[in-house]
């Protein structure tokens, strides 16, 4: 997803969590469109109140790939109006600058995560996460191995992975690191940003 909508869709959570019902046809509509997992949809639906729901779809959907975005509009034929309005903010927005993402100070780009750091990282990650962590190092066997061990939790199999590449690479296990593999991953930095201030 474009950095462009991940912003418009981080400007309007709060907005959008209360105004859509995403269960009725969102949901379903970006499942037929290979945008969201079976899983994902588990995931989504699990949540005990709408509001929740909507949040969790907005966690998931900016780590589904570039045609995510256009398929979220094209889902809210029921509320045409918070389409409507998306779509003439997107038109008088100005581009991107690189001011807009928030840069992290050097103090924490050189400091090796904490368990805390790792474990909020690996809730926010999306599908990515396998990219993410053979970018750090991790073998395609170390992968697995998360994966079986951690069968019922993604954020279990993401957070073994990032422990495991902390421990194999002591002191250079930096944040700085991992930016660098969430940008070639295609992960926003803000989802980093996010966890860290």
């Amino acid at each position: 997803m474009d950095p462009e909508h991940k912003a418009l869709l981080r400007t309007h959570r709060l907005e959008l969590s209360g105004q859509l019902l995403v269960s009725d046809t969102i949901v379903p509509f970006l499942y037929q469109e290979n945008i969201l997992t079976e899983n994902q949809v588990e995931d989504i639906e699990s949540q005990p109140t709408n509001r929740q729901k909507s949040l969790k779809l907005l966690d998931i959907l900016p780590s589904r790939g570039p045609r995510a975005f256009d398929s979220f509009l094209r889902s809210l034929e029921e509320f045409s109006w918070v389409r409507d309005k998306l779509l003439l903010e997107l038109q008088t927005r100005p581009g991107l600058s690189s001011t807009d993402v928030r840069r992290l100070p050097d103090s924490v780009l050189k400091k090796v995560p904490s368990d805390r750091d790792l474990s909020r990282l690996a809730s926010r990650l999306g599908a990515e996460w396998e990219s993410v962590l053979m970018d750090l190092g991790l073998s395609a066997e170390a992968l697995f191995r998360c994966r079986s061990d951690h069968r019922l939790s993604t954020h279990g199999a993401v957070l073994a992975g990032l422990v495991q590449w902390r421990q194999r690479e002591g002191k250079t296990a930096t944040v700085e690191r991992i930016m660098r593999s969430l940008e070639a991953a295609d992960v926003h930095p803000s989802v980093l940003e996010d966890v860290l201030m």
